[in-house]
């Protein structure tokens, strides 16, 4: 069996829905579980709608009706009226109607992924629901009954012996009958709260299944002919990989390439199930494979770049060594806010570290470090990381910046800039 991934793009208007359809149709015969993200940039504007309900303006009510709006817009292009989809997607938005009608009294986190999944929730139900229209019998699964994660809101952590055990019961049989159409990027709690898996999480969905199910392989499609040296929004000339190990792939998604999730790759390489990166709009083509014995190949670097960085550094009030308890307190304090390292370096008498800015769990950490530590950091920063780089390299991707950080080992070259 295959485990296909859909992600935003592909299925952003009523062309990319029935683009997905005529993909499918020529797997007919094989059996096909489909994980499909929320269309277009909904996850953003579902983002900008928690932040305003949080902070209870008003406009979170204009946010949420362009929201549907949207979707009642493609669903009109596929649907005649009456199609029971309008009902069954008007009464998922009903659920963030009841959400927002109140004060906000939980945690952001939690608040967070009790709305920013209903895009996920609706893009599904849209999709099956054409599936079938176009004669491909589908249905449509929750995956929340079947990837169960702890209560670690916008971050779940996936309880794999209770998913495996759901997910090797009851799917094999329904996909003997059907095709089906889950949801990327979310789990649930057992107390039957929904959680996110990090952001664009849904390539993570896919190598989920997939483990579970010991599928053939993974395809996600991309709006890209497969994964590339560069993102082409910021550099010319990019190369295509035809092929890249697991290891290259892990290395490149731990440095932040938006290609693929960061843990998606670790439960395919433990059950050697390829993944392929291919364009939707061109279904024959190659696109590129991940594999155990993938050939990697560079005859140009590899640059990933990531906006929105805070470079802080911590040193002894009492202007002391920086030593392993100090890091020991640090870290602890990284852990406890969910704030993941980009990169870290330390000197004799401080240490720094660049990260992701999330407001909020910033303001937490800051006044954490504060108490044991002097703190110093800069933000609004952008951080290029280079793997594979040739001698000139690092010169031409920080010419006409401020390099506030140089870090440069045998393979891969990190530079934090403004």
């Amino acid at each position: 069996m295959l485990v296909f991934k859909f992600g935003g793009a592909s299925v952003k208007d009523a062309a990319g829905v029935a683009n997905l359809a005529n993909v499918v149709k020529q797997y007919t015969g094989k059996q096909l579980l489909i994980v499909v993200s929320a269309m277009g940039k909904t996850t953003n504007a579902l983002e900008k709608l928690t932040k305003a309900y949080m902070e209870q303006d008003e406009e979170m009510y204009v946010i949420f009706d362009e929201i549907k709006a949207y979707h009642y817009n493609i669903m009109s292009e596929l649907f005649e009226p009456g199609h029971p989809v309008f009902d069954e997607v008007a009464n998922t938005f009903v659920e963030v109607d009841w959400a927002i009608e109140d004060e906000p009294h939980d945690s952001y986190d939690f608040v967070y992924d009790q709305i920013v999944s209903i895009g996920e929730l609706v893009s599904t139900r849209i999709v099956a629901a054409y599936l079938n229209k176009e004669g491909i019998k589908s249905k449509w699964l929750d995956v929340r009954g079947y990837i169960h994660t702890d209560n670690t809101y916008r971050e779940g952590i996936v309880d794999w012996d209770k998913t495996k055990v759901g997910i090797s019961k009851e799917i094999p049989t329904l996909l003997e009958k059907t095709i089906v159409v889950t949801q990327g990027f979310l789990g649930g709690t057992s107390e039957n709260f929904t959680t996110t898996l990090g952001r664009e999480g849904s390539d993570y969905t896919a190598s989920i299944f997939a483990a579970c199910l010991g599928a053939e392989s993974v395809t996600t499609w991309k709006d890209v002919p497969g994964i590339l040296n560069a993102d082409p929004k910021h550099f010319a000339d990019t190369i295509k990989f035809d092929e890249l190990s697991y290891t290259e792939a892990i290395e490149m998604t731990y440095y932040g390439a938006s290609v693929i999730h960061p843990k998606t790759i670790k439960p395919l390489q433990n059950a050697k199930i390829p993944l392929l990166v291919k364009p939707f709009t061109d279904p024959s083509a190659p696109g590129t494979v991940i594999k155990e014995d993938g050939q990697n190949s560079f005859t140009k670097p590899v640059i990933i770049v990531k906006q929105n960085q805070v470079l802080l550094s911590v040193s002894a009030k009492d202007y002391s060594f920086i030593t392993e308890n100090h890091l020991s307190d640090v870290f602890r304090l990284f852990a406890q806010n969910h704030v993941k390292v980009n990169v870290m370096q330390t000197s004799a008498l401080s240490f720094s570290v660049c990260f992701d800015l999330n407001e909020e769990r910033f303001e937490k950490l800051l006044s954490g470090l504060k108490q044991d530590f002097k703190v110093k950091y800069n933000h609004r920063l952008t951080l290029i990381t280079t793997r594979h780089y040739a001698d000139d390299t690092i010169a031409e991707l920080t010419h006409g910046k401020t390099v506030l950080l140089e870090q440069v080992s045998r393979n891969t070259a990190q530079v934090v800039v403004k």
